[in-house]
């Protein structure tokens, strides 16, 4: 097995910019900081004024991953659910692809993700007959956190690796 960290929080990491509920209204927040060498995304979700979600994004880069089968994540959170997106493009609005997980509480994972698994997905809500994800093109990384899950939450990211097993 072959796995390649493409994001690590050891010295400081890639910039992340959060994106919350606030573009349309809402009062969500959240944070994406580095504490000990891992990122942690943490905040508040709340429901009021038709809000919901909350979000985090790295910088635009260029992520040929095309010669690894997915993505490799290790995380420890709270129990709640978490998406892990992708886009390939550098746009602030638009398609992104999304992979969701709901890892045990407390405890630091690793979880895999193979590329088929991201469905294409605008504004949460997936939009059928999009082409699949093109690795070969990635341009971000996000996390997101949404589905009415209201009340404080904490996400750590160790890191983000490829991983192939041919």
């Amino acid at each position: 097995m072959k796995r390649d960290h493409i994001i690590t929080f050891a010295s400081g990491g890639l910039p992340w910019r959060t994106i919350n509920d606030t573009v349309m209204g809402g009062v969500s927040r959240a944070e994406m900081s580095v504490s000990g060498g891992v990122g942690v995304f943490d905040g508040v979700v709340s429901l009021e004024r038709n809000g919901g979600f909350a979000s985090a994004r790295s910088e635009v880069g260029d992520f040929d991953l095309s010669r690894y089968e997915g993505l490799e994540v290790r995380v420890r959170a709270d129990g709640k659910r978490y998406g892990l997106r992708l886009r390939t493009t550098a746009a602030f609005d638009g398609v992104s692809y999304q992979v969701d997980f709901a890892p045990e509480a407390g405890t630091w994972c690793e979880l895999r993700f193979p590329f088929e698994s991201f469905t294409p997905v605008f504004r949460g809500h997936p939009v059928p007959g999009h082409p699949p994800l093109d690795a070969s093109a990635i341009r971000t990384f996000g996390l997101m956190i949404s589905d009415r899950q209201e009340g404080p939450f904490r996400l750590e990211l160790d890191w983000i690796a490829g991983y192939s097993d041919r």
